[in-house]
């Protein structure tokens, strides 16, 4: 039976009004027949068919609580009306209110009404009871919608009309909860029909929830049954709601076993921890105790960059562990407090007070390390400065000992050469003590970056150059005291020439063998203004060669001598060329002498050595026979 068209109402909006009375019907009626079903009792296929007798309305609210007596198959009007006011009143009693409604409304199957009556039982008992962050009922249920399909595009529930018209917002509720039951990437978004459909399948095969709308409730209307989608959707969230509260269950057990898990976990890690810096601690301190002190600057210094690398390194990790220690201690009792739970303290020997004991010693012991290793490297190089001291003044001592044996030298050449030869002997003894023992130290010094020493103002480059100053005055001396000899045999050479004639030996010999090639011959010959063809050379270089097995000093001073055997240098022979400088006279003038090409130099040395006498002419005039006698020893 439908509902009649009331006064002055529209064709059109009649047939809405019956459009939507049509799916609520549909809609309650399959919403009731999961009561009856859930209670084994036979399904309703009209409202107004099956609730005209009372028996079906009785059986719907019986579902919980028995009513009593009542007519289970009436069959006069009077009886039916009886069963329907049982069940209307049982309804006002349980607190629910029906207005406009009496059992002659449901008997006379008055559509209108008995839709108003179950939508209230459906406020009532279904939606009601639902809340979402203080909303509840139609505000609660629209609330939870939208936050469930919030960031699905395409669905902006706003709603329970044209929000749920294309069966979108029904398809993000159930990938929202159970995104294994449905693609939603893949869901062709226009095809309205199409997702309805699904949704309502999913809901039904795989949820248990009872298809309470058809598609066309949705897709086929210009706006849907808000009521019909209020209590189909209500499905939804009675059947996530305690889908989430067993979830919520799990979590809380699951947040708890995690509470306890990660607390103990932190209580095992915080003694470990603690455990291997105390560990840490005690072995580093053991090590350093037990440290041989090191003898040698490098090996202080190598202790000092390893305490350093300490320093950088495992001290900066174990302060920081320190810290992380105390901070998750911290964490712990924080924890403990938070989630009520019982209390804590490490096993003795692992508080953080047995730590701060611990550390307070440790750094006690790091800054004795730190000054041992200090005063170690200062006693090293206070040893190296007095080591050094020691072996430079007693070097120096020999050194000068060789210098004033050479002052002191007197007596025969031939003697004078013996001890000029001993004391050279020991200038290689001299060079191997500072080529060794002292070159060792002044290393260790350097090493040690002594540049100062309070034990003496000597330093290696002194003593190098005092022993080179020493071998050259032992070297000259030889040369002297040889020339000396020399001059002895050869008296037709002066000191000055043999002094050239030496020092050109020695320029030219460029090995320093005391050997003259053919070539360095040549060359030392022309140097003196004495030149040869090559032809003479060679052959000179043969015959001198042959007779003193290479061109030595003692060949070269030969071939000078027979060289210049004619320049006279005897007494009586001076005497003739100074008498052919002054043309007979008894004295020599500069004049003569200057004419005759002799050197200024030589001139302002003859007339500052020789006897001054007066002229005939008034001028200066030097007395070379006073000056001969004077320069020549008398013979025996």
């Amino acid at each position: 039976m439908s509902a009649p068209m009331s006064p002055g109402q529209s064709s059109a909006a009649f047939g809405a009004e019956q459009e939507w009375a049509q799916i609520q019907s549909r809609t309650f009626c399959k919403w009731l027949n999961t009561k009856l079903q859930s209670q084994g009792l036979e399904p309703m296929t009209s409202l107004v068919k099956d609730f005209s007798d009372g028996v079906k309305l009785i059986q719907e609210i019986m579902s919980e609580t028995k009513l009593g007596r009542f007519n289970k198959k009436p069959t006069m009007r009077v009886q039916k009306a009886e069963n329907a006011a049982l069940a209307l009143q049982f309804i006002r009693d349980r607190g629910v209110k029906l207005t406009n409604i009496g059992p002659e409304d449901i008997v006379d199957g008055n559509l209108k009404l008995i839709l108003g009556m179950i939508w209230t039982l459906i406020l009532r008992f279904t939606i009601a009871g639902i809340t979402e962050e203080g909303l509840s009922a139609k505000d609660g249920l629209l609330l939870w919608c939208q936050r469930k399909t919030v960031g699905y595009d395409g669905v902006d529930v706003q709603n329970f009309k044209q929000s749920f018209a294309d069966g979108l917002a029904l398809c993000a509720l159930i990938h929202r909860h159970r995104p294994e039951l449905l693609d939603w990437d893949k869901l062709d978004k226009a095809d309205r029909r199409g997702n309805t459909a699904l949704a309502f399948q999913v809901a039904e095969q795989s949820l248990g929830i009872p298809r309470l709308l058809e598609v066309a409730d949705l897709c086929d209307v210009d706006v849907p049954d808000e009521r019909s989608v209020m209590t189909y959707v209500a499905e939804f969230f009675h059947k996530f709601s305690s889908e989430d509260k067993a979830e919520t269950g799990a979590r809380r057990v699951e947040m708890f076993a995690e509470v306890m898990q990660s607390t103990w976990l932190s209580k095992s890690d915080f003694e470990r921890r603690m455990a291997s810096l105390l560990d840490a601690l005690a072995v580093t301190q053991e090590a350093w105790s037990s440290a041989a002190q090191p003898t040698t600057y490098p090996e202080a210094i190598a202790h000092l960059s390893q305490f350093a690398d300490y320093k950088k390194a495992s001290k900066r990790g174990w302060v920081r562990e320190r810290q992380e220690l105390a901070a998750l201690y911290s964490n712990i009792q924080t924890k403990l407090r938070t989630y009520a739970l019982r209390a804590w303290e490490p096993t003795d020997g692992m508080r953080l007070e047995d730590l701060d004991r611990e550390w307070a010693g440790f750094l006690a012991a790091e800054a004795a390390r730190s000054r041992s290793i200090n005063a170690r490297i200062r006693e090293i190089k206070e040893a190296l400065r007095k080591e050094f001291a020691s072996q430079a003044e007693a070097f120096i001592a020999r050194v000068q000992r060789i210098e004033q044996a050479i002052g002191a030298m007197s007596g025969p050449l031939q003697d004078q050469k013996q001890r000029l030869l001993a004391l050279s002997d020991e200038i290689p003894r001299l060079r191997a003590v500072l080529a060794t023992d002292i070159t060792a130290v002044n290393r260790a010094s350097l090493e040690a970056k002594v540049e100062e020493n309070d034990y003496t103002v000597l330093t290696y480059d002194d003593l190098e150059w005092e022993l080179e100053l020493a071998e050259a005055g032992v070297r000259k001396k030889i040369s002297f005291v040889e020339n000396q000899m020399v001059s002895a045999t050869h008296t037709n050479i002066t000191p000055a020439k043999l002094e050239e004639f030496e020092a050109t030996f020695k320029h030219f010999d460029k090995e320093g063998a005391n050997i003259l090639t053919v070539y360095e011959l040549h060359s030392a010959l022309a140097s003196l203004g004495i030149v040869y063809a090559d032809e003479e050379i060679e052959s000179i270089y043969v015959q001198l060669e042959s007779e003193f097995g290479a061109l030595t000093y003692e060949a070269w001073l030969a071939l000078l001598t027979e060289i210049t055997k004619d320049d006279s240098s005897s007494a009586e022979q001076l005497r003739a060329a100074f008498r052919g400088l002054a043309e007979d006279k008894p004295y020599v003038t500069e004049l003569d002498l200057r004419q005759a090409n002799v050197s200024h130099e030589m001139v302002r040395y003859l007339a500052s050595a020789m006897p001054a006498v007066e002229a005939e002419d008034g001028q200066a005039g030097y007395d070379y026979h006073g000056f001969l006698e004077q320069s020549f020893a008398k013979r025996a």
